[in-house]
């Protein structure tokens, strides 16, 4: 069921009680995270956090706590699927669901009693109505009451054959109404997309009970900046949420400079500016951004000869010497830094690269730190996909996002570009190397056991990434007008020795793309139709695990699927 009311139906009910958080490993899900456990610091709320990677690990981490606790919040997991059939709750346990995943499961809509949905109404929906998916079980088979003897033995052969004509129709009405439930939920099930941010979802709790901070507002812009970078949700969205998100921006970053306090050591101060679409480029050099930005590299062709002839010109165009565009951005010129992004601009227009400037904002913490919203977005996202265990690593993110932990902020960045350099060489050798084929329906490219940097890519986060920055470089590089409007699937190893492959799928890479992504149910429906051993394990439908040796029968099926 819909929450209408976030603080009486929700906040209200939970502040006196002790709660259990099951927080998905996303950047979005983190900063909803922090902007709640903000909240409960205010009211001295007892909860307990459990960051959960899968539907595995939230299954067994409710099975763990369903005797403490009574009440649960789901941090973006748990709405694209029937939660009562998978967790089996007793009837006083509730569940609060804050998650941007669409579309969202008819039975948890409408479910009135344990499941509390926490999500923005005027998002496009489309629930289909109650009517059309639940029925009321009617007792099909009404014996027809004996008549008295007395009743002539004709009027009762005509009740008989009026009650079976009866019978009938009510069958046939049935099975009518089957079958339309059945097409009405393939519609609106068919394709996967993201909602409002979960971050921007709790902001507006906080915002209702006037406890929203500056640290809260950031957050905010944090998870909607990470929709946009993992190209979770479409331009026109991402501009109407900035829109948003400038006012309260204004309201509470409208202090005049002249006062004592605004530029004290310690103050935070969050901007909104046009910035370039340049990966990290303030904490990196300018020209290693614009080679492991997805969008610069996939516009100049930088995997090719020609290509880097063509940043040449680019960079000469722009009338920046060589020395100073590869050193640290810290350390260029003043003289040419002042104009830089007017400069850049220009010379991009003429390069074909006209959506260079992007809608964002920045943070200050004092006079020296400057991060834009996507740097800590990639910063954090690289520390939850590290090497080492899954919980050390969540607990490090979310600890980078608060402005204590400066250090583990610059770790992360320092890890992204890692991440940034091994997407953008692995780019790079797919295109080079004729990895990506088409397969009819959709692309399809996979990673080899002992390519660099393929343990990377066995996270989903990092393959997701790499697929789209792959799709966006093939659509530039490729002759064929066919494969421009094609989707991509891409597998890569995930466990050796169980012998195990990650699969992804992404949207073709059009200008008016939905971002709706129709993956997941053909996933489920090919490894149905071939008995593939597949895992379902992760919040996004569109990833699936298997085994190698299954790998080609589920191709071939979804290949004839999706013909």
């Amino acid at each position: 069921m819909f929450v209408s009311d976030c603080r009486r139906e929700f906040y209200d009910v939970i502040i006196s009680q002790r709660v259990l958080l099951l927080v998905a490993s996303d950047v979005d899900a983190l900063c909803a995270c922090k902007i709640l456990q903000a909240l409960f610091q205010c009211d001295h709320v007892q909860y307990t956090l459990v960051p959960v990677s899968g539907w595995q690990e939230l299954e067994t981490a409710f099975l763990e706590h369903k005797d403490q606790f009574k009440y649960f919040v789901f941090i973006n997991c748990g709405a694209n699927v029937d939660l009562l059939e998978i967790l089996q709750p007793e009837e006083d346990t509730f569940f609060f669901v804050c998650d941007s995943h669409r579309p969202i499961n008819v039975v948890n809509v409408y479910n009135d009693t344990q499941i509390k949905l926490l999500v923005k109404q005027d998002d496009d929906l489309d629930v289909p109505a109650y009517d059309d998916i639940f029925r009321d079980e009617e007792d099909e088979e009404e014996d027809s009451e004996n008549e008295s003897d007395g009743s002539e033995p004709s009027e009762k052969r005509r009740r008989f054959e009026e009650d079976v004509l009866e019978r009938t129709m009510k069958r046939r009405q049935r099975r009518e109404w089957e079958a339309r439930r059945r097409e009405i939920l393939f519609d609106y099930e068919q394709y996967e997309y993201h909602g409002t941010s979960s971050a921007m979802v709790m902001f507006d709790l906080a915002w209702i009970m006037s406890k929203d901070l500056n640290d809260m507002l950031w957050w905010a812009i944090v998870g909607l900046t990470d929709q946009w970078v993992q190209d979770k949700i479409t331009q026109m969205k991402y501009v109407t949420d900035i829109g948003i998100l400038q006012r309260h921006v204004s309201r509470h970053n409208h202090r005049n400079e002249d006062e004592e306090n605004s530029l004290s050591i310690d103050c935070m101060r969050i901007a909104f500016e046009y910035d370039l679409r340049l990966a990290l480029y303030q904490h990196w050099s300018l020209y290693e951004s614009l080679c492991n930005t997805s969008y610069t590299s996939a516009s100049l062709k930088l995997w090719s000869v020609q290509g880097q002839k063509r940043l040449q010109e680019f960079l000469a165009d722009m009338g920046l010497p060589l020395k100073q565009v590869k050193q640290k951005f810290n350390s260029m010129d003043m003289s040419l830094k002042e104009n830089l992004r007017e400069m850049i601009e220009e010379s991009a227009n003429k390069f074909g690269m006209k959506d260079l400037r992007v809608q964002t904002f920045s943070i200050h913490f004092g006079f020296k730190n400057k991060f834009s919203a996507s740097d800590i977005v990639y910063a954090t996202a690289s520390l939850m996909e590290n090497e080492g265990p899954e919980t050390t690593n969540f607990i490090k993110a979310l600890d980078s996002l608060s402005r204590g932990n400066l250090d583990k902020l610059h770790q992360g960045l320092d890890l992204a570009k890692k991440q940034l350099r091994a997407i953008q060489q692995t780019v790079a050798s797919c295109i080079c190397t004729n990895l990506v084929i088409s397969q009819g329906p959709f692309l399809y490219c996979s990673l080899m056991e002992g390519t660099p940097d393929v343990k990377l890519f066995s996270r989903p986060v990092s393959l997701c990434l790499l697929s789209k920055y792959l799709l966006k470089s093939f659509v530039c590089s490729t002759k064929s007008k066919r494969c421009k409007l094609l989707p991509l699937v891409m597998a890569a190893p995930m466990d050796v020795e169980q012998g195990t492959v990650i699969m992804v799928g992404i949207p073709p890479e059009t200008e008016s793309s939905d971002k709706k992504n129709f993956f997941g149910r053909a996933f489920e429906k090919a490894a149905d139709s071939t008995n593939a051993r597949t895992l379902h394990n992760h919040f996004d439908m569109s990833i699936i695990e298997l085994k190698t040796e299954d790998r080609s029968k589920f191709l071939d099926a979804l290949i004839s699927l999706l013909s």
